[in-house]
């Protein structure tokens, strides 16, 4: 034992005096060992051919001998074997070893032509020798930069800096993974124990000096070499396949973590560090359509656009994406003024990089910040007419279920009332377009909030009907958004980084998802193919149970599930029943009846509504039981105004043919 303690002893101190020492002196240890190994190589190969201790005869053969390692040095060094990091080898090394070695002896026997082929009877060279050579040469230097790499790779572990090193396996096993594999290395602050991939033609075999397994063996990893982290190494643009794999990685119990692009590791811009949590939007997610940048400009380019609601979540995607469209000025129209100051903040700051990026770029559109509510109509008419305004989205809704449920007045005031102030100020100021960003839960609503939008709906197709072709009013109704304000998904990742428990509302029920950039995208893309009155729906893709939803980002998260089956989990999962006013799924066509569209994942739809001049009368009866506070003369104005509005049903049971393909808008 004593011995071994003095061996790592003496170990530590040669790896501390290596990691000192500058550039060039690990250069010049790099060349003495190889010259070493290059001419013990060739006297080895001289000995096992004769079968003997070999001592070169006369000056000819010593010059042969000390010929090789000479031009093995020359070789490596034109092949580049000492810009390499040694610790860091890999492959790449291997090969650069291997045709260092191979050219360094096809120069080796040139050198002993021009000595030995001159005929002299007393020198006596046999030509396997240069095979012998070349074999021993090439394992002796790979054999030392393993030595080495050894050695050296251990002086960035916990020994030296008392950090634990986290065990990881490396999902993918290709060229991205081998260069995670590097810069992991590199790190210190992990310790890669496998490679992870389904291709057959990869399982069992050893890449870089790591196995490589089936993606069912992670459980075995996870117990027997203490993996707690998948780190995926497979491109962003391959987003259909890393899908997939995140999927069967769900079921186990590890965090799933993904890495930047490996050009940006390579090239220094980003370092392991920016690992980042594996996005739910990549296990919900489906591949995104590309955008037609003429409908996106149609509605923009040019022009005054104005976003109200522009500090929440879809308002701020869609001021994002509009001003990439080049518009004339932006109104960011918005009654928090928190939310105010970050999206004008976020859009000037990245026009001003923008700009420094590329300073010929056409010119900035002007930024307005207007602190204000929806109902103010005097304000509204005097923004509209003095930036003269020619597009609006009209994104600003109170949209918590539950809270519009227990504050119904300042619900529909905002929701209904806020739309018809829109409505009426831009019909009068002559604005080209506005657009309503609707809700699936205005189709049969079941809740106040849902009842608001569907009545707010209506307000913009009267006015269509009133005023065809001088201001195009239509809307986009679609569901819900990952990761916006109040989303189950924020929901979820806050309980289970707290500890649990994760609570669902009821286990079956489902929704159908979309990121925030996509539905933004889509809205403006609506909006560009409007004429007048249509709903426009979008296709949500598959639906999802909330559920499962719920299991996965908890193994996603690196933790296991605690239930029946697995009592000793670490989150468990409540079932604390559907809130006032929710449904188990929900939908986004009235009547099922829909057209095509010039997108793929927009449909157009023609639904009934009241005329102008019945909605008018229904929402002075609705104003006046608002500001009576009577809540049933309220329910009735929504029950006679609003299809198939039944607060009293809260959960409806839940129809596999409402998720057939035919169907697929249906959230």
């Amino acid at each position: 034992m004593g011995t071994s303690l003095m061996s790592n002893a003496a170990v530590a101190r040669l790896r501390q005096w290596l990691v000192a020492q500058p550039r060039h002196g690990k250069r010049t240890v790099l060349l003495v060992n190889d010259f070493g190994l290059l001419l013990i190589a060739v006297w080895l190969a001289f000995s096992l051919r004769w079968g003997r201790l070999y001592v070169p005869e006369n000056l000819a053969l010593t010059v042969v001998l000390l010929a090789a390692p000479v031009t093995g040095l020359l070789a490596f060094h034109a092949f580049g074997l000492y810009q390499l990091v040694t610790r860091y080898l890999g492959m790449r090394g291997m090969m650069r070893i291997l045709t260092g070695v191979g050219v360094s002896v096809l120069l080796w026997s040139l050198v002993v032509l021009m000595v030995v082929g001159r005929g002299d009877p007393d020198v006596q060279f046999p030509r396997s020798v240069v095979f012998i050579y070349a074999m021993i040469a090439g394992f002796l230097v790979w054999a030392s930069r393993e030595v080495a790499a050894y050695v050296l790779k251990d002086s960035l572990g916990s020994s030296v800096r008392g950090v634990e090193r986290r065990r990881v396996a490396i999902y993918g096993a290709g060229a991205a993974g081998v260069q995670l594999l590097d810069a992991l290395r590199r790190s210190g602050g992990y310790e890669p124990v496998g490679f992870v991939d389904d291709q057959p033609s990869l399982i069992g075999q050893s890449i870089a000096g790591l196995k490589v397994y089936r993606v069912d063996k992670l459980p075995r990893l996870v117990e027997r070499d203490g993996v707690k982290e998948v780190l995926l190494a497979v491109p962003e643009r391959q987003r259909r396949e890393r899908q997939t794999i995140i999927r069967a990685i769900a079921r186990h119990a590890v965090r799933v973590r993904t890495m930047p692009a490996i050009e940006d590791i390579a090239s220094g811009r980003i370092s392991v560090s920016d690992l980042k949590p594996i996005e739910v939007d990549e296990l919900l997610g489906r591949e995104p359509v590309p955008p037609d940048p003429a409908l996106l400009s149609r509605p923009i380019l040019g022009k005054c656009v104005m976003v109200t609601g522009a500090g929440g979540s879809i308002g701020f995607e869609l001021t994002r994406q509009i001003v990439r469209q080049r518009p004339r000025r932006l109104v960011l129209f918005e009654m928090s003024e928190t939310a105010l100051y970050e999206v004008e903040t976020e859009i000037m700051d990245g026009l001003a990089k923008a700009a420094a990026d590329a300073p010929n770029a056409p010119a900035r559109p002007d930024i307005i910040g207007v602190l204000g509510s929806v109902l103010d109509e005097a304000l509204l008419e005097r923004t509209i007419k003095a930036l003269s305004v020619e597009t609006i989205y009209h994104a600003a809704a109170y949209k918590h279920v539950p809270i519009v449920e227990a504050n119904a007045v300042a619900g529909l005031r905002n929701n209904t009332f806020g739309t018809r102030v829109i409505a009426e100020v831009a019909e009068r100021c002559g604005v080209g377009r506005v657009t309503l960003i609707s809700t699936d839960k205005a189709v049969r609503p079941t809740n106040i909030m849902g009842a608001s939008k569907r009545l707010a709906e209506q307000i913009f197709q009267a006015a269509a009907a009133e005023t065809p072709g001088t201001t195009v009013f239509t809307m986009v109704r679609f569901g819900n958004v990952l990761d916006s304000s109040g989303s189950v998904v924020r929901r979820f990742r806050k309980q289970i980084e707290d500890g649990g428990p994760v609570t669902v509302t009821h286990r079956d029920v489902i929704r159908y998802f979309m990121s925030i950039p996509e539905a933004a995208t889509l809205v403006i893309q609506a909006s560009a193919m409007a004429r007048g009155g249509e709903v426009f729906v979008l296709d949500m893709g598959d639906p999802v149970k909330i559920d499962e939803l719920a299991r996965s980002m908890i193994r996603l998260m690196g933790r296991e599930v605690q239930d029946a089956a697995n009592p000793d989990g670490d989150i468990a999962i409540e079932y604390v029943g559907l809130r006032p006013g929710e449904k188990l799924y929900e939908e986004l066509l009235i009547d099922g009846r829909t057209t095509e569209t010039e997108h793929p994942r927009i449909r157009r739809i023609s639904e009934p509504f009241l005329v102008r001049a019945e909605l008018d009368r229904e929402l002075k009866t609705l104003d006046d039981a608002m500001t009576a506070g009577r809540l049933d003369a309220i329910q009735g104005v929504l029950s006679r105004a609003v299809e198939d509005y039944r607060p009293e049903a809260k959960a409806l049971p839940a129809e596999p043919a409402a998720w057939a393909p035919t169907s697929r808008a249906i959230h």
